[in-house]
């Protein structure tokens, strides 16, 4: 892989890793730390990526080693204040997002199920794929999967997960 092309895979793939960054991790600022690492790591061994699909598959299971090893720290930079943070407000349309509770409680997922649960249903990875991203058995990643979701529905609590409403073929018409 050239420079042209890495910086070709740079703009294509930037904006999404840092999406699935912070769904890893649940800060903006440590998301693109992570982005900023995975492709840094991705330049240094760019002359060894012979296959440009798998470019992406390196990218991905680069920033969950970053996330992993950032995680394992036990200091993550944060300080107590006195002031509490802004809540969370109405949206443009006048609704709450629902983005925010989600990744409050995605931030109460262990690591590695949170892992799972990013690559899988926000990535839309196979089990296959996550399996080799995260370098463990497919088996493995059915069952973080299972109990990330079990974790993630007691976080997030019954309310936030109802089932939305059936509809009938009366609604549609």
């Amino acid at each position: 892989m050239d420079r042209a092309e890495f910086e070709q895979l740079f703009a294509e793939r930037m904006v999404p890793l840092r999406r699935t960054a912070y769904l890893l991790c649940g800060d903006w600022h440590r998301a693109e730390d992570l982005v900023q690492t995975t492709f840094a790591r991705m330049y240094a061994a760019r002359t060894r990526v012979r296959d440009p699909g798998a470019a992406e598959a390196y990218l991905r299971r680069t920033l969950l080693h970053a996330h992993l090893d950032n995680s394992r720290r036990r200091w993550r930079g944060e300080v107590a204040t006195d002031v509490l943070p802004e809540t969370a407000t109405a949206g443009s349309d006048g609704q709450t997002d629902d983005r925010l509770p989600l990744a409050a409680g995605l931030a109460r997922v262990p690591p590695r199920q949170r892992a799972c649960l990013v690559l899988r249903y926000f990535d839309d990875c196979s089990v296959e794929e996550t399996a080799r991203a995260l370098g463990c058995s497919e088996g493995t990643v059915k069952s973080n999967t299972a109990r990330g979701l079990v974790a993630l529905r007691t976080a997030l609590g019954s309310a936030f997960l109802e089932p939305a409403a059936a509809t009938t073929r009366e609604d549609l018409t």
